[in-house]
C-alpha cells in the first residue's frame, strides 16, 4: 500500500545529480517563509529545538515564500535534502511549470493581494491578478512549492531551497525538519481510542469525581474510569503561534506530530490566501490507512465540522470552513479509511440552493460557496485527493448514504441502524450544530424535554452509546483502527462558565471511557489514551457552599457568604440516578467552581434552567441568555472578568492524559503534544 513512499524515498536519494547549491545570494531579494518551520530558518539557531518532525514515510509539503529583487522574476526554483534535489521543476519562458515526477510541485505566480481582491458578497478572492497572496508582500512575490514528499531516512535534515531570478542571479534558504524512526519494544496496537475531552484540564477531572463518585473522610469512595489508567504524562499544549492553544492544533499536534498555528488544521502557515491550499502534512489517520489498512471513526459531541473533530482528517488553514471540511470528510475517505462519523452538525450536510444563509433556509442548512474550496492540481496529484466543487446544493447525506454509509438521524435511528446486523460504514447527525449536553439531554429523558425540544432534536444519543456503536463498526475492520472520541462541551460549557453543564458532560465522557475500557480488556490489542488538547477557563475547586440547597435556591445573590473553603467544604453529597448520573446538581453544601480566565459573569452559584445561548445553531432557543455578562442579570452578583469579550478563555497550562491497554507504558513524564503521534505511530507498528 506504500508503494507510493518507496518511490518518493527511492526518487529523492536517488541518482539526480545535484546541482550546484553554490551561488551569489542576493542581498535585497529574500525567502520570507520556508516550510516546514524550522528555528534554523526562523532564527539561524541551528542548535535550536527541532520544530518539525516527521515519521519515516510520512508525507508533508515543502514550500518557500520568495521576495525578487524589483523588476525581477523567479524563473526557476529547487528544493534540496542534504544536498541533493528533491524533483525539481522547470519552468518556461511563459511561466508555465514542468512536472517532471507526477506532477507534486506547484507554484503561485500571481502578485500580492489588495483589499479589492476580496469579493464583498461572497467573500471570496474576485480571481484577478495580484489576488492570491496576502496583503504586505512585494508585487512580485511568488510561493513555490513541492507537494507530499516523504523520506526513510532517520534524523536531522537540512532543507535548502534556492530560486533563480530572471537575471540568473539566485536566491537561498536553509531550514531543518527531523525524521523518526518509531520506538522499539512495544506490544503492538491494532486498534487505537484517543478520548479528547476539549478544555478539560486537571480541575474539570476532579469536579466530576467529586461529583459522580463522592468522598468519604478525604478519599475517593470510587475512581472514574480514566482514573483506573495506570500510565499517566502531562501534556504541554501550546501551538506554532502562541502559548495558548485554540482547538485547531490542540488536537491535531496530537495526530500530525507537528506543530500548527491557532485555527488551522492539518497544514502549516503559508502566505496565500486560499484556506484549503496551505502546505499539508499527513495525518496518522492518512498514514496508518495507507500503511495497514486501518478505518478512521470520528466521534463527538460538537458540530462534526468543529475544530477537534476536523483535526483528524481535514487539511485546511480556517477552522470556520464548514462546507468544505465536511465535504473532505466524504470525498478524501480513501485517504483516511473513514468508517464512522458521528455528532452534530446536520446544517452542513442539507442542500442550500440560494447559497444564502439570509433569511435561513427552512431545512437549517448553512452550505455556502464562500467556505467550500477547489484544490489546484499540485495538491490533487501530488496528494492523491478530491479536487473538490463550489456546490452548496450539495445532499451531502445523499451522497454519504450513496458510498455505503448507515444513516441515523436521531437516537432512535441509531440502534434501528443495528437491528439486521451492524453496519460496515456509519454515518450519524443528531442536531443542526453542536448536541446538547448532557445535563439537557437527560433531563430530557427523565420527562422534562422542554430544553432539548426548544433545540428541536429531542432524541439525542448520549456520547456513551455512540461509542458504543462506533466500535461496533470500527472493529468489523481486521487490520484495526483510529478513533477520536470527544466530549466537546466540556470546552464549550467552560467557555460559558455553567459550571453544572461542562461537570455533567465530564461524566457522560468518563461513561463513554467505560465503554471503550472494556472494548479494550475484550481486545488487548487496543490502546485508549485520555486526554485534552487544552485546559479551558482556569477552573478551580474553591471549596463547597456552607447553606443547604433551599438556601441557595432562595438567595441567589449571595455572592461569597456561602462560599466554604478549607474545612468548611467539608463532603458534598450528590446522590446518582439509575440512569449514572446526578439526581440534582444542587445539593447541600454545594460544590462551588471559580473561574481564573474569566469573563464578566453574573454567579448564583445554581444551575441554569437554560443552556447559554449556542450562536452556531441556525434556530437557536429563544429561552436561552445569550451570554454570561446577561445570564443571570437581574437576580446573581456580579463577578468581574480578567479577559475581554463574552465568555472564558483557554489557559497554557499543562494537562494530564492517561493510557490504558497495548503500549500504554510509553506515556509518562512531561511530554509535548506532539510527541502524542510518535507514540500512538509506534505502537501501530510495534512488535
Amino acid at each position: 500500500m506504500r508503494t507510493d513512499r518507496l518511490i518518493r524515498n527511492a526518487l529523492s536519494h536517488a541518482l539526480l545529480a545535484a546541482l550546484a547549491l553554490a551561488s551569489t545570494d542576493v542581498l535585497a531579494a529574500k525567502i520570507s517563509r520556508l516550510t516546514p518551520p524550522s528555528e534554523l530558518f526562523a532564527s539561524n539557531n541551528a542548535n535550536g529545538p527541532v520544530i518539525s518532525r516527521f515519521l519515516q514515510g510520512q508525507r508533508f509539503d515543502l514550500q518557500a515564500t520568495v521576495q525578487p529583487d524589483a523588476g525581477l522574476t523567479i524563473t526557476d526554483f529547487y528544493f534540496s535534502v542534504d544536498g541533493s534535489t528533491t524533483n525539481p521543476p522547470t519552468i518556461d519562458a511563459n511561466y508555465k511549470l514542468s512536472y517532471p515526477l507526477g506532477n507534486r510541485i506547484g507554484r503561485v505566480d500571481e502578485s500580492a493581494s489588495d483589499a479589492s481582491c476580496i469579493d464583498a458578497t461572497s467573500g471570496k478572492t474576485t480571481g484577478k491578478s495580484g489576488c492570491k497572496l496576502v496583503a504586505g508582500l512585494p508585487g512580485n512575490t511568488v510561493v513555490v512549492s513541492q507537494r507530499a514528499y516523504a523520506s526513510y531516512q532517520a534524523g536531522v535534515h537540512r532543507l535548502k531551497v534556492v530560486a533563480t531570478q530572471s537575471d540568473g542571479s539566485r536566491i537561498s534558504a536553509e531550514g531543518n525538519f527531523e525524521i523518526v524512526a518509531p520506538a522499539d519494544g512495544y506490544a503492538k496496537a491494532k486498534n487505537i481510542i484517543v478520548f479528547l475531552g476539549d478544555g478539560m484540564g486537571a480541575t474539570h477531572r476532579t469536579a466530576a469525581r467529586i461529583m459522580a463518585k463522592g468522598y468519604a473522610q478525604g478519599k475517593a469512595k470510587a475512581p472514574l474510569a480514566m482514573d483506573t489508567f495506570p500510565y499517566t504524562s502531562m501534556v504541554m499544549t501550546s501551538s506554532l503561534n502562541s502559548i495558548v492553544t485554540d482547538s485547531a492544533p490542540g488536537m491535531q499536534n496530537y495526530v500530525t506530530g507537528n506543530k500548527a498555528e491557532n485555527n488551522q488544521e492539518g497544514v502549516f502557515p503559508d502566505d496565500t490566501l486560499d484556506a484549503f491550499d496551505n502546505p499539508r502534512v499527513e495525518y496518522l489517520s492518512e498514514y496508518l490507512h495507507n500503511l495497514q489498512g486501518k478505518s478512521l471513526g470520528v466521534v463527538t459531541t460538537a458540530d462534526v465540522f468543529d475544530a477537534t473533530p476536523a483535526s483528524m482528517a481535514i487539511h485546511t488553514s480556517a477552522r470556520g470552513n464548514g462546507t468544505g471540511i465536511v465535504d473532505q470528510f466524504l470525498d478524501d475517505r480513501a485517504q483516511t479509511g473513514l468508517a464512522v462519523l458521528m455528532g452534530g452538525g446536520r446544517k452542513w450536510f442539507l442542500p442550500n440552493a440560494s447559497n444564502s444563509v439570509s433569511p435561513q433556509p427552512v431545512n437549517g442548512s448553512q452550505r455556502r460557496k464562500a467556505n467550500d474550496y477547489v484544490l489546484s492540481d499540485d495538491i490533487v496529484n501530488g496528494w492523491g485527493v478530491a479536487r473538490g466543487k463550489l456546490d452548496p446544493e450539495r445532499d451531502l447525506i445523499a451522497d454519504f448514504q450513496g458510498a455505503g454509509y448507515a444513516y441515523a438521524p436521531d437516537n432512535a435511528g441509531l440502534n434501528e441502524a443495528f437491528k439486521h446486523g451492524t453496519p460496515n460504514k456509519l454515518l450519524g447527525l443528531f442536531a443542526y450544530s453542536n448536541m446538547n449536553v448532557s445535563y439537557d439531554k437527560i433531563a430530557a429523558r427523565r420527562g422534562d424535554s422542554t430544553v432539548v425540544d426548544a433545540f428541536g432534536f429531542p432524541d439525542q444519543p448520549l456520547l456513551e452509546e455512540m461509542t458504543d456503536k462506533a466500535l461496533q463498526v470500527l472493529a468489523k475492520n481486521s487490520n484495526g483502527f483510529v478513533a477520536m472520541i470527544e466530549g466537546a462541551s466540556i470546552d464549550k460549557q467552560a467557555h460559558l462558565m455553567d459550571t453544572d453543564r461542562w461537570i455533567h458532560d465530564v461524566i457522560e465522557f468518563d461513561r463513554a471511557i467505560a465503554v471503550a475500557k472494556k472494548f479494550a480488556q475484550n481486545n488487548p490489542d487496543t490502546l485508549v489514551i485520555v486526554t485534552a488538547d487544552h485546559e479551558c477557563s482556569g477552573a478551580a475547586i474553591l471549596g463547597a457552599a456552607t447553606a443547604s440547597a433551599a438556601d441557595l435556591a432562595a438567595t441567589p445573590n449571595s455572592g461569597t457568604r456561602y462560599v466554604g473553603t478549607y474545612e468548611a467544604a467539608k463532603f458534598p453529597k450528590y446522590v446518582i440516578a439509575a440512569d449514572g448520573y446526578p439526581q440534582s446538581t444542587l445539593v447541600d453544601n454545594k460544590m462551588l467552581i471559580g473561574y481564573g480566565a474569566n469573563a464578566d459573569r453574573y454567579e448564583t452559584w445554581l444551575p441554569n434552567l437554560f443552556p447559554t445561548k449556542d450562536t452556531q445553531q441556525p434556530f437557536p432557543p429563544a429561552q436561552s441568555p445569550s451570554d454570561p455578562s446577561s445570564r443571570n442579570k437581574d437576580v446573581g452578583y456580579f463577578v468581574a472578568g480578567q479577559v475581554p469579550g463574552d465568555q472564558a478563555v483557554h489557559t497554557a497550562t499543562d494537562i494530564p492524559l492517561s493510557a490504558y491497554g497495548a503500549s500504554a507504558a510509553q506515556f509518562h513524564g512531561v511530554i509535548d503534544n506532539t510527541d502524542v503521534f510518535f507514540k500512538l505511530a509506534s505502537a501501530a507498528m510495534g512488535q
